[in-house]
């Protein structure tokens, strides 16, 4: 399990020079995370192989989990803005476990990267880890976008908190080795069957 610092948020950038450093950050741990388990990730090696002083690298992520859940945080960022928006009359659930199955395939292309970035987010304490919120906030606007979901009622807020604690969990197994990716995909739409079952009725029209 990554060691968690003590309760301390990362600096922000404020500038275009601090902000591509921590996107040197970044690139260097996604490089490093996908080539060696979490355990023998050197917060040393990912300064040195991003150029930065280990201060600087400690002063933007106080752990390797800061790290790592920040990581899980742009890769989700990411697929936010690469989806596609959802094809036209195409239920709800059928447009978000498309998207889901999308993500999944996308996440664990470098599985032990995708391992470092979900143990470390699974471990975080939402109190000493700000991003590992941020990470739930974003996840669920993807399901709530794709969904075409502009104004979520409760019900659809439940519903799509327990997917995303489905589908993180659901990864987590397959890259223990202990489901297929075909398994793990056919349990992702199992998921978006029963839990998404009240928007079935609602497909939105064309735009």
């Amino acid at each position: 399990m990554p060691r968690i610092a003590k309760a301390r948020e990362g600096a922000e950038p404020t500038s275009d020079v601090q902000r591509e450093r921590q996107v040197r950050i970044l690139t260097a741990a996604a490089r490093l995370g996908a080539e060696h388990e979490l355990a023998r990730v050197q917060m040393a090696e990912v300064a040195k192989d991003a150029g930065v002083a280990i201060g600087t690298l400690y002063r933007y992520f106080p752990s390797k989990t800061h790290l790592f859940v920040a990581l899980l945080l742009s890769q989700l960022e990411r697929a936010r803005e690469r989806l596609p928006d959802p094809p036209s009359g195409v239920a709800p659930p059928q447009a978000i476990c498309d998207a889901l199955v999308v993500m999944t395939r996308a996440i664990v292309a470098r599985p032990r990267l995708a391992s470092a970035m979900l143990v470390s987010n699974s471990t975080a304490s939402a109190s000493v880890v700000p991003d590992s919120v941020e990470v739930e906030r974003v996840f669920q606007g993807i399901v709530l976008a794709q969904g075409g979901i502009e104004h979520p009622t409760d019900r659809d807020r439940d519903a799509v908190r327990l997917l995303s604690m489905v589908w993180f969990g659901l990864i987590l197994v397959l890259l223990n080795g202990r489901v297929s990716i075909e398994e793990t995909e056919t349990d992702i739409r199992r998921a978006c069957d029963l839990l998404l079952v009240h928007m079935a009725d609602t497909a939105p029209g064309p735009v």
